[in-house]
Parts: C-alpha cells; sequence; structure tokens
C-alpha cells in the first residue's frame, strides 16, 4: 500500500479479499484501463474508472461485450472513456476510410461506417448505460456526487500520440496535443486519460518513455493543482502507480493487458 495524507493506494493485494473500505470519509476508485473485450475479477469500491481501450478491435460486437460486463458490475458510478482501439467510436477515424488495423492478414476497420458510430454511442450514451451507472466521456467534463455526500468533478479525453493506425490520436509534437489538454478544466479532481504523461508509468517494452509531453507539461502547471488522481492505460506493460507527494496527485496506469490488478485508491472526501 502506498500512503500520503490524502490517499491510499493499493496496487497488490488479494483480488478474493481485497482491503477493507476505509470509511465514509473516504471514496473509494477502482482503476481500470485496456480490457479488450476481456472480462476480470473486480473488486467492490464507490466508483469504477475506466481509462479507455474498451473494445478489442473495435466493432460494435467488441464493445457489446465490454458494456455488457460492466453494467453487471455493482458500483454505484462507473466512468469511461474510449482509446484507440475503440474505432466504431470516433467520428473521424471513420469518415477518413483509410485508415485499418491489420491482424493475421485481416484488415480490420476499414468497412465501418456512420451506423457503426450510431450503434457505439448508442451503447455508451444511451438509456441502458445511464440505468447501470456508466457515463461516457469524450473531451468533456461530468460530476458526481457519492452517498456520503462528497462532489468530485471529472474530465475525461480518449487521446493519444499517434504511434500506428487507430482512433482519437493526434501527432506528436503538434499543436493539436498542446490545446487539447488546454481545455482539462481547472477544476479537474480526478482526470482520465488514456496516454500517459510522458515520464511517468509510460515506459514501453524497449524502455522507450512513450507518453505526451504536452499532457505532461500541462499536469505541471500549478493552476491544475485540485486533480488528485489521474488515470491512464495505454502502455501495457507499465501498468503501476507514481504518488506525487509535492502536489498530493496519484497517477496510475491502469492497464489490464497483462492480467494485472485493478488498482484501487481511496481518496480522502
Amino acid at each position: 500500500m502506498s500512503v500520503i495524507p490524502t490517499a491510499r493506494v493499493y496496487a497488490s493485494y488479494d483480488i478474493h479479499d481485497p482491503p477493507e473500505h476505509p470509511g465514509s470519509e473516504f471514496t473509494r476508485f477502482v482503476c481500470i484501463s485496456d480490457t479488450h473485450s476481456r472480462t476480470c475479477d473486480i473488486p467492490p469500491g464507490d466508483v469504477l474508472l475506466h481509462a479507455g481501450d474498451l473494445s478489442s478491435w473495435g466493432y460494435v460486437k467488441n464493445l457489446e461485450k465490454t458494456m455488457e460486463w460492466l453494467a453487471s458490475l455493482p458500483h454505484p458510478v462507473k466512468i469511461i472513456i474510449a482509446g484507440n482501439h475503440d474505432l466504431c467510436l470516433d467520428k473521424k477515424w471513420i469518415e477518413s476510410g483509410d485508415w485499418y488495423f491489420k491482424l493475421n492478414g485481416e484488415m480490420l476497420g476499414g468497412d465501418m461506417t456512420l451506423k457503426d458510430l450510431e450503434a457505439g454511442r448508442a451503447l455508451v450514451r444511451g438509456e441502458a448505460a445511464l440505468k447501470a451507472g456508466i457515463h461516457y466521456l469524450e473531451y468533456e467534463s461530468f460530476q458526481f456526487t457519492t452517498e456520503s455526500g462528497r462532489t468530485w468533478n471529472v474530465y475525461g479525453s480518449p487521446a493519444a500520440p499517434r504511434y500506428a493506425p487507430g482512433a482519437f490520436q493526434y501527432m506528436s509534437g503538434s499543436d493539436e496535443g498542446e490545446m487539447m489538454y488546454d481545455q482539462i478544466p481547472l477544476s479537474t479532481e480526478i482526470l482520465l486519460t488514456h496516454t500517459p504523461p510522458h515520464g511517468i508509468c509510460d515506459l514501453s517494452r524497449k524502455g522507450k518513455s512513450a507518453g505526451c509531453p504536452a499532457l505532461a507539461a500541462r499536469l505541471q502547471e500549478l493552476d491544475l493543482d485540485k486533480c488528485r488522481l489521474h488515470v491512464f492505460g495505454h502502455i501495457h506493460e507499465a501498468h503501476g502507480v507514481h504518488v506525487d507527494e509535492d502536489c498530493q496527485r496519484v497517477s496510475v496506469n491502469a492497464a489490464m493487458h497483462h492480467h494485472s490488478l485493478p488498482v484501487i485508491v481511496d481518496l480522502m472526501n
């Protein structure tokens, strides 16, 4: 367990006997990412955060499996974003018509249309999702209040620097990334991004920091000092936690692709 005065963080525990909830003075966030249409055991908590790559190869049928699973989970509030694999949720990707994934010689995604976009958005934003407590964020804020009466401000962005064909991507080093992250509201307390910031839980298999420099620069600015929890994924092998004691911020790479545990973060209200 990692501890700072305002947070308790659990990255290693028994999934069948998770740490006891610390009580009404805390909100328990359960953090996951990059589930890619897979399901897994998830500990209970007040809020489930999913930082993108909901689906395996971006088709609606892949997304359906994840949404059914998320709806079955008991967390009162579930906040999700998309990632580069979630092709059917990205209008720009579909309209471009010339992007695709190639898997075992098969072209994936090139045959998607705006009907797929409509179906995908109906899954993540429809009445069934809302009834299940699921809230999908795409470059937008969300506010919720826990049963204990604490109101939290959340912002979610599905974007990541482009390194291969995929959804919600931008060119690293361009003004696009800087302008995108300038939109993070100053009131944000919980931040969900698909990409890590450069230098924090972002080491690739080759030992390269693959996170976004523009996001890292934005998070270092003093006007985002209310941000207490940043959850991301994308770089699967960099699953882990970084605790900044100076700004009292917990950063979590919650990628589940390599069968890692969900990360539990208890934040003091």
